[in-house]
Order: structure tokens, then sequence, then C-alpha cells
């Protein structure tokens, strides 16, 4: 029995659990697997509410041949397949596993099936999930189990050596598609022989198996800096890529967890991508208290007074028709003079339409002198 994550990436096959949740905002870590991951082959989706459809149809009309199952024992008998572990595909409210879950999870290590759970509940500590664990050879795989203290790092400036070229991509609000964005601009940059390295900040990231990172909401304050830094001077040193992109979490003011300047200041990010839902009211899980999401215009220049430039703007659309959607980003580009995208469109509305920009942004860096590279908030370079 394991209870941390593990260092390899492809580690077996896959059932995703998501207890009717499938097509629901709280389940984008199986969203994120379902889109593509490299340390799984997923072969289901258990969820009772969407049985029988492909799960990509389910999340974005799009077959991937990932059917999806009523129970785990339809799974079974339908495959004549015991996946090597089944993963919580939903992000519940506290990161707590209520009893329905928490009993689905101790049948499947029953039946000799590991977990893998991106709860702030660490299951491996708890007795009775050990126990079962054990006693039938399943493993309990904690993403968001905190690392060892000799394993963190605190920030020591070493990142103003690092030479290659990096960006981030932050939004104005929780669950509003950053790794997403991160994920296709990656591929995208890849398919035109851009060499692009993403560092994840979140557990969906390790599961998708990005080799270079850290878990930002299970890592100390005192350390967070430093891991930012210590995985892109990581990344740049043994991978060596043409770019790198930073996957952002929260919001620069989202109030239940302000997050974005220590991207931009800890890596000295110079470009940021923004994600935004402007067809969203109020922010993520704070719409009983009747909190406004940031005005667009505003978080631009927030960015800009840290140092960096937005280089676009990618939107969620989420709620609003195909009409509204482009009008509202003919409008915002119009107003702000940066480029306005559509990240899941396939066409050159699309992700596409960024790597052009992403182009431009790695030539400027490359002629920049190293002094300018280096510049703080204020402008002032540093020696």
């Amino acid at each position: 029995m394991m209870s941390e994550p593990q260092k390899e990436i492809f580690m077996g096959s896959a059932v995703i659990l998501t207890n009717g949740h499938l097509a629901d905002i709280e389940a984008k870590t199986a969203h994120g697997l379902i889109r593509g991951t490299r340390r799984f082959k997923i072969t289901g989706v258990i969820d009772a509410n969407h049985a029988g459809r492909d799960a990509g149809l389910v999340l974005d009309g799009i077959h991937r041949d990932i059917p999806v199952f009523s129970d785990m024992d339809t799974y079974m008998s339908l495959t004549e397949h015991t996946p090597d572990y089944a993963v919580i595909g939903v992000a519940l409210s506290g990161g707590c596993l209520d009893a329905q879950w928490q009993a689905l999870a101790l049948r499947l290590l029953g039946k000799g099936i590991s977990i893998v759970s991106g709860m702030h509940m660490i299951l491996g500590d708890l007795p009775e999930f050990a126990r079962t664990a054990r006693e039938n050879n399943a493993r309990i795989i904690d993403v968001r189990k905190h690392k060892p203290y000799d394993q963190l790092h605190f920030w020591s400036g070493k990142i103003y050596e690092m030479t290659i070229p990096r960006l981030a991509v932050l939004g104005t609000d929780c669950a509003i598609g950053k790794r997403t964005t991160s994920r296709l601009l990656v591929e995208a940059c890849h398919a035109r022989d851009i060499r692009a390295e993403m560092i994840y900040t979140g557990q969906t990231g390790w599961l998708q198996g990005y080799p270079y990172g850290f878990i930002l909401d299970t890592t100390i304050n005192d350390f967070v800096s430093g891991e930012i830094e210590a995985a892109i001077v990581a990344c740049e040193q043994e991978a060596g890529p043409d770019l790198i992109v930073v996957e952002g979490q929260s919001a620069l003011r989202n109030p239940l967890g302000p997050c974005g300047s220590e991207f931009i200041l800890s890596g000295n990010i110079k470009g940021v991508v923004l994600q935004h839902a402007p067809f969203r009211r109020y922010v993520d899980c704070a719409e009983d208290l009747y909190c406004l999401l940031p005005d667009i215009e505003t978080e631009i220049k927030l960015v800009e007074l840290y140092g960096s430039k937005v280089l676009a703007v990618t939107l969620n659309y989420a709620g609003s028709t195909d009409g509204e959607l482009y009008a509202y980003r003919d409008e915002l580009e119009r107003q702000t003079g940066i480029p306005v995208i559509l990240p899941l469109e396939s066409s050159s509305v699309g992700i596409s339409r960024l790597v052009p920009i992403v182009q431009e942004f790695i030539a400027e860096h490359d002629q920049l002198p190293d002094t300018t590279r280096r510049s703080t908030p204020s402008g002032e370079a540093r020696a």
C-alpha cells in the first residue's frame, strides 16, 4: 500500500469515478483525464446518470472511445477486465469524501483495485482504508499528500539565471479552464514543432502525467514560491524546451484563495494568457455571498502592474449562446487591442490562433537583454 504520489509516468489502466456528476463542473478532474493523460489508460467512467454513452460525447461532443458504465460490477461483467486503478474524478466541497464515497472506495479496494484520490482527506492515513488495501494487495495514492519537509524548496533567486521564455495561464476565477487551455496550448505548440513543457500546479496535471510541477494547495505557504521556482528550474535544466507554460490556480482577486502573483513574481514570468468567463456573474463557490467576478479590463491592468504582459485573453463560454460569445469576443478585442481567443473551438478562432502570438513572444524574449528579463514589477532592473 502506497500513500503518496508516484514518480513514474505510465502506471496502468484506470476507470474514473464521477458518481453521477460527469457532466457537472465538479468533475473537472474527470474532464481533464477524459481529454488526455499519459499516466493512465482510461478504460471507462463509472456514472449511473450517463451510462451507455461515450464520456467524450458527454463532455464536449467529441467521441473518445471511453464508455460510461452504471457501476463497477457492470464494467467488469461487460469488459471482463479489472482495472489497475480507480480515480476519484470529482472535486468535492472541502476536499472530503462523504460516507457514500468512502464506502465505494473501500468496496473497490476490497476487489484489489487501487484508489487514486485528489482529496484533501488522506485516505492512506485512515486505518480501515490502509488495512483493506494491505489485505487485498492494492494501493492508495493520495495525490494531495503533503511533501516531506526535506523535499520542499525555499525561493532562492535561481530563477533569474533561467533563460527559456515562460508564460503563465492565469484566470479571473477557479474552475474556469486554465489547465485545459495550458494543455491545449502545449499540444498546439508541439504540432508546430515548438518544444513546450507544462508546469502543473494542481492534482489533475499530475494525474495527466506531466513530469514537472507541484500541487500548490497542499504546499505550506512559505514554500510556494520556492516550489514554483524549483519546478521551472528543473524543467529548463532537464528538458530544455523552447517554451515553459505554467498552469495557474484560482485568481489574483479571488477572496477564497487569491493566487497568481506568486507565479508572476517568483517564476519571473513576463507573459500571461488570461482565462475569463464573461457569462459567469459571481465567483465560483461564493454565489451566495454575491461576490462579483472581477472586471477583465482591470484584471489586465493588474497583471501589468505585476510586471507581466497579457498576450491574449481566452474565454470560457459556459452560459452563453454562440452569438453572445462571438459578439463579446469581438467587442473585447476592439476595446483592449489584445487577441481574444476561444480555446475549445476547432477552427482558426481556436487555440491554433494563439500559437503565432506565442512564437512572437519567444522571439521577443530571445532578443531581450538579460537585465530586462530580470526586471521587477516597478520596472527597475536587478543586478
